[in-house]
């Protein structure tokens, strides 16, 4: 069903990237944008992980680097029987997470310092857990794909804004500006299209079971959200598309083309998990306040943050 809905995306994806080629350059440009589209295409499916992690600015860490983070994945990875992940860590104030990686043995996945410091480890492990379900669950190819595709669309778009016009300067200019105007909200429907909302609520699902601890998931999507809300991704404010890889979208806000549930949502669905698990209520947890806005002398350090930032 994965590789049905993958070839479905790239089609509409390639589809929309020959119509703005068409835009600027006739049939000619739409024959380019093909031959790019093609390209692209290949080369994504096999370099997606990287181009996702450079755009993140990612750094891989080890045994050696990060002990504990990279020791609690090993953890979880082992428990879902899947092979051991790359992990890396993003030096950004952003609070977040994902996965990437075209199948299970060439997954990696990524963690925020922002996320690091502000969860503590059982939450910690309750999003490190999803991420892995979401390897398990082979979500990772199609996600990364939308993400670096639709932001390349979204670029070319941009492109004709500017340069539209030598087709056809009474109409072409015009069209090509409409376009531009409208294809990044497009492509962030497409992308809300192709990756349905219940592969959040299923990885959500699959977090519960292998880290068996849904309330900490939970706990740590309240924080997230809040978080992400208080410093918003610099990554999706340049390709909002790169929110469809996170936990939680990457301005913390749901919106018409979010390609998340609503965070009450989720924590409501983890509360019912924990219910079925037969896991005892948990005592009120204290009002979730954003790392950002805590006094520096009263910052918890994280015994998983690398940087052991105060």
């Amino acid at each position: 069903m994965n590789a049905i809905r993958t070839t479905m995306l790239l089609a509409a994806l390639t589809a929309l990237f020959m119509a703005l080629g068409f835009t600027i350059g006739g049939k000619g440009g739409a024959m380019i944008a093909l031959l790019v589209a093609a390209g692209m295409n290949l080369f994504t499916f096999w370099n997606a992980d990287s181009i996702v992690l450079r755009m993140h600015g990612a750094r891989e860490v080890d045994a050696t680097s990060c002990p504990e983070f990279v020791g609690l994945v090993h953890g979880l990875a082992r428990r879902a029987n899947l092979p051991m992940p790359r992990v890396y860590v993003i030096d950004s104030e952003h609070p977040n997470a994902f996965a990437t990686g075209r199948d299970p043995a060439h997954a990696a996945v990524a963690a925020t310092t922002g996320l690091l410091a502000i969860l503590d480890r059982d939450e910690i492990e309750g999003v490190m857990a999803h991420e892995l379900a979401h390897v398990r669950n082979r979500d990772t190819l199609i996600m990364t794909m939308t993400a670096t595709i639709a932001g390349a669309i979204s670029m070319l778009a941009n492109f004709g804004m500017f340069f539209g016009g030598g087709r056809d300067r009474d109409g072409g200019q015009v069209l090509a500006t409409i376009l531009a105007v409208f294809v990044a909200p497009f492509a962030a429907m497409i992308v809300q299209m192709a990756i349905s909302r219940n592969r959040e609520y299923g990885a959500d699902r699959g977090g519960a079971e292998i880290s068996g601890k849904p309330r900490a998931l939970a706990s740590a999507l309240a924080k997230l959200a809040n978080g992400a809300s208080r410093n918003p991704s610099p990554v999706v404010r340049a390709n909002p598309a790169a929110s469809a890889l996170y936990i939680v979208p990457g301005s913390g806000r749901d919106s018409m083309f979010s390609t998340h549930p609503a965070t009450e949502n989720r924590i409501a669905e983890l509360e019912a998990i924990a219910d079925d698990m037969g896991l005892l209520t948990a005592a009120p947890r204290p009002a979730v306040v954003a790392h950002s806005s805590v006094p520096k002398s009263r910052r918890r350090v994280s015994a998983l943050d690398p940087t052991r930032r105060r």
